[in-house]
């Protein structure tokens, strides 16, 4: 995308109309998001769980993935993200993962949590030890696969991230 906006008020109401938009489109829940740098939109996403049927397709990973393919790049530092509502969980690792500078964001996790889209029980879950966890965890042939991590270290071509 080439579309140059230069108020972060501006790149919000595009982040607000995209997910509104695509919401009404059937595509999925109501969230936008844009990967933006020096108030030039670089990419933009909105919510695809629905219609794509799948759980990671959130506005923040849709663009950090639009953005990384049209850059050739999976690190976007010097970039901001500008979404229509704070980040859950996953889309908050990502947006680590990504390396960007700046979260802008409009909605709160209260106002996502009013219309049913509820993180809470995840924040919680992220902080307890694997064996209290909802979710029943098993490690299996960890020497085996350590030895895969082991040759990771020693591969003269490994590209760090």
């Amino acid at each position: 995308m080439s579309n140059s906006i230069n108020t972060n008020t501006e790149l919000m109401r595009r982040a607000i109309a995209l997910s509104r938009e695509k919401m009404k489109a059937g595509f999925g829940g109501p969230f936008g998001a844009l990967i933006v740098t020096e108030g030039k939109i670089i990419a933009e996403g909105y919510n695809q769980v629905t219609s794509g049927n799948d759980p990671t397709a959130h506005a923040e990973v849709v663009a950090i993935r639009e953005a990384c393919q049209q850059l050739g790049t999976f690190n976007l530092e010097g970039y901001s993200i500008f979404t229509t509502c704070e980040p859950c969980p996953m889309c908050l690792s990502a947006i680590y993962w990504a390396r960007l500078d700046q979260i802008i964001y409009a909605n709160n996790r209260k106002d996502a949590a009013a219309i049913g889209f509820d993180d809470a029980l995840i924040y919680h879950e992220v902080t307890l030890p694997m064996e209290s966890r909802q979710i029943p965890s098993q490690q299996l042939l960890h020497d085996e696969a350590l030895k895969v991590f082991s040759e990771w270290m020693s591969k003269d071509d490994r590209l760090q991230y």
